[in-house]
């Protein structure tokens, strides 16, 4: 028998093991795999399905192929709710950013002792609930029973109105803020846990400063995750539904049923029962918000390029 032969059930062996641990990692993601089936997928093409009929008060329900659609590019409530998330993603998320990065490049400065304990005290807004903290929020907003009106009145000044349409978008953002910028901050931590020391030590050796080094180091090795987290917010910010929606209750003149597309959708299934409609809104404003997306991480891959 020549070697050649003998090599040659022992590499079919080989084969045969390369295979099976190709296959081991299916029944790993299997669950996943089951769960965005059934939780993503079903339900997309099931709105597709209910945005192409139309319910009646006689006849049923009826085929009217893309009219809901074509109605929602036309329907002025949904591009006006569109407008005002887009305009509070421009506020909400720059400010939000750029604390959760300070605060990250503070605490990786490695000048403050027991670590620990700020890193807790920043991330712990992100485990109380959006409902649970608009509430509370709004009960701080209050002119006559919160404390924004009992420090007003206490120095006897005009409190301002968090509740009025000039300054509602603001009073959102800084629940968003307050909730989501520890969650933010820890993945800029972790992100600067990683980078080699000897990248710190050559620029002190070339003379940087600690602010330098913050901006022409940290800040560009970390750019994978401020992009990842821009990304977030994007997504976040479109499906803007919590924080409004508790306040609504405190603010019914500024807050109205179509005040964010998610909203607007909501109110239409629930509210409205039309159903076919809402799923017909809902897919356009899907549609937009992952064009918005795709655009925003071309810009990022052009950045890391």
């Amino acid at each position: 028998m020549t070697a050649a032969t003998a090599s040659a059930p022992a590499k079919a062996r080989k084969t045969k093991v390369k295979e099976r641990q190709d296959w081991i990692g299916i029944p790993f993601c299997l669950p996943y795999v089951i769960v965005f089936l059934f939780g993503t997928i079903i339900p997309l093409f099931y709105a597709l399905y209910l945005g192409f009929f139309k319910q009646q008060m006689i006849g049923g329900s009826s085929f009217v192929g893309f009219a809901n659609y074509l109605k929602a590019l036309k329907d002025t409530l949904m591009w006006t709710g569109f407008g005002r998330v887009f305009l509070y993603f421009w506020i909400q998320t720059p400010l939000m950013l750029a604390l959760a990065l300070m605060a990250a490049l503070m605490l990786d400065s490695q000048r403050i002792r027991h670590i620990a304990i700020p890193r807790i005290l920043m991330f712990l807004p992100y485990a109380v609930p959006g409902v649970i903290a608009a509430m509370m929020w709004g009960y701080i907003y209050g002119n006559d029973y919160g404390l924004f009106g009992q420090v007003a009145h206490a120095l006897g000044v005009q409190a301002p109105n968090m509740f009025g349409s000039q300054l509602m978008l603001f009073a959102i953002a800084n629940i968003a803020t307050w909730c989501f910028m520890g969650y933010n901050m820890l993945i800029y931590y972790s992100s600067l846990r990683v980078i080699p020391e000897e990248l710190y030590e050559s620029a002190r050796i070339d003379g940087a400063s600690e602010l330098r080094i913050a901006w022409s180091v940290k800040i560009p090795q970390i750019r994978g995750s401020v992009m990842m987290t821009l990304l977030f917010s994007l997504i976040g910010s479109f499906q803007l539904f919590n924080e409004p929606n508790v306040l609504k209750t405190l603010a019914p003149e500024t807050i109205n049923s179509s005040y964010t597309p998610n909203m607007y959708t909501y109110n239409l299934a629930f509210t409205s029962q039309d159903a076919n409609y809402a799923a017909a809104v809902s897919l356009i404003v899907g549609i937009i918000t992952m064009v918005l997306v795709a655009i925003v991480k071309a810009i990022g891959n052009r950045w890391d390029k």
